[in-house]
C-alpha cells in the first residue's frame, strides 16, 4: 500500500491504563496527546486510540473505558482486566488496519503480534526502560518490529533489528507559562516523583537539610512498595520537610515555577524523565544524577548540574543563581516541544514507509 499523499494518515495507540489526558500519573500519556496534536497541527490527519472515557479534540476509537475507570468503582478489579482492555482496544484497530499509512504504537507487547504483515508500516515508542528480560524477549520474538527509543542510554538495549530511531520526549510549551521575572522566588527545594528508591526522595531530603533549604515531595507512594517511603520518607517529614501527595497537572506547574530547582536524584538508568522538561518548560534548573538519560537532556551548567555525589549536589544548590530561568525556558522550546518531537516522527514515518514499499512486490496485471 503505497502512501501517495503529502498529507499522513496516523493512528496513534494510547495504553488503557489512564484515559487521555491524564491529570496526574501518566507521562505516556501525555506524549500521545501533545505527540496527536502537533502532527494534526503539520496537516495530517491523526486518529488516537484510546480508553473511552478519554476526552479529546481529535478524532477518537476506543471499545472500552481505562483500567483507571473501572478502579474508581466498587467493584474490586480482577488481575486479568488489563489484558481484556487491551485486547479490545487492538480489535478496535485491527478492523481499521488498512485505513493508515502509518500505526504508533505506545503500548507494549501484544499489538506486534496483531500487526502482522503491517509491522513494516509500523513504529513503536517504548516507554519503560528496555534491558528487563521481557523487553529483550519482546525483542527477539519480533526482530522486523520497528522500534523508538527515547534516549540514546534507552537504545543501547534495543537490537540492531529493532531500531528505527531515537526520538526524545516533547512537550507543548503553551502549557508551561514562561518564567516570571523573579523565578525560584521561593526557598523549597522541590522533588516530583514516585515515592520508591528508583526516585530516591530520601536524597532529596538529605540535599535539602544539608544546604538549608525547606523540601516539598511531590508523587505518590509506590504502591508496589510502601515500605521504601513508611522508612525512608516519612520518619523525615515535618518542620521545614513537606509531603504533599500525588498532584495533577496544574500543582505541578504551580511548584515548578515556584521552586529554586527540581531535585532529580534517581538511582536507576532512567529511559528519559520527562519531569526534567517539565521544569525546564517553567524555566526552573535541575539538579540530576549523571544516570541513565540525563547526562543526554541537562545541560550542565545551563539549564541545570549534573551532579555524581551528595557533595556535588549540595554545591550545585549553592550555584543556582548563577543559572537564567529564561534561557533554560528557550532551551526547552528548541530542544523539547511537541512541534519538534512531530517533526522528527514524522521524518521517521515517511523512511519505514519508504523502505516498506521498496521491499513489497510490485503489482503486475
Amino acid at each position: 500500500m503505497e502512501q501517495t499523499s503529502d498529507r499522513l494518515r496516523i493512528a496513534q495507540v494510547s495504553p488503557v491504563i489512564l484515559p487521555l489526558p491524564a491529570h496526574e500519573a501518566g507521562g505516556t500519556e501525555r506524549i500521545v496527546v501533545d505527540l496527536s496534536h502537533a502532527l494534526d497541527n503539520l496537516g495530517h490527519h491523526v486518529t488516537v486510540f484510546a480508553p473511552t472515557d478519554s476526552n479529546l479534540d481529535l478524532p477518537c476509537d476506543g471499545a472500552l473505558p481505562s483500567l483507571a475507570w473501572y478502579q474508581a468503582g466498587d467493584t474490586p478489579v480482577p488481575p486479568g482486566l488489563p489484558g481484556v482492555l487491551e485486547a479490545a482496544l487492538l480489535e478496535r484497530l485491527r478492523e481499521r488496519l488498512d485505513e493508515f499509512d502509518i500505526i504508533h504504537c505506545h503500548g507494549e507487547f501484544f499489538h506486534a503480534a496483531l500487526l502482522g504483515t503491517y509491522r513494516a508500516r509500523s513504529l513503536t515508542t517504548i516507554h519503560w526502560r528496555t534491558d528487563e528480560l521481557d523487553r529483550q524477549l519482546f525483542f527477539k520474538a519480533f526482530p522486523d518490529l520497528p522500534v523508538a527509543a527515547v534516549s540514546a542510554s534507552q537504545a543501547e538495549a534495543i537490537p540492531e533489528t529493532n531500531q528505527a530511531a531515537i526520538v526524545p520526549h516533547g512537550l507543548d510549551p503553551a502549557r508551561f507559562a514562561a518564567p516570571s521575572a523573579t523565578p525560584g522566588a521561593g526557598n523549597a527545594l522541590l522533588f516530583i516523583g514516585r515515592m520508591t528508591d528508583q526516585k530516591r526522595p530520601d536524597r532529596a531530603i538529605e540535599i535539602a537539610w544539608r544546604s538549608q533549604h525547606a523540601l516539598k515531595l511531590a508523587g505518590s507512594v509506590d504502591p508496589g512498595n510502601p515500605y521504601y517511603f513508611e522508612h525512608h520518607v516519612a520518619p523525615h517529614l515535618g518542620k521545614d520537610i513537606e509531603y504533599i501527595g500525588a498532584i495533577d497537572d496544574s500543582a505541578k506547574r504551580s511548584l515548578l515555577a515556584a521552586a529554586p530547582a527540581l531535585l532529580f536524584p534517581i538511582d536507576w538508568p532512567e529511559p528519559f524523565g520527562l519531569v526534567l522538561i517539565e521544569a525546564m518548560a517553567c524555566g526552573t534548573p535541575v539538579i540530576a544524577w549523571r544516570n541513565g538519560a540525563v547526562p543526554e537532556i541537562v545541560e550542565h551548567g545551563i539549564t541545570g548540574f549534573i551532579v555524581d555525589n551528595m557533595d556535588d549536589a549540595v554545591a550545585a544548590v549553592a550555584m543556582l543563581p548563577k543559572l537564567d530561568g529564561e534561557v533554560i525556558r528557550r532551551r526547552f522550546v528548541e530542544r523539547f516541544s511537541a512541534a519538534r518531537m512531530a517533526r522528527d516522527y514524522v521524518e521517521v514515518y515517511r523512511r519505514l514507509l519508504a523502505d516498506a514499499d521498496r521491499r513489497e512486490p510490485v503489482q503486475t496485471a
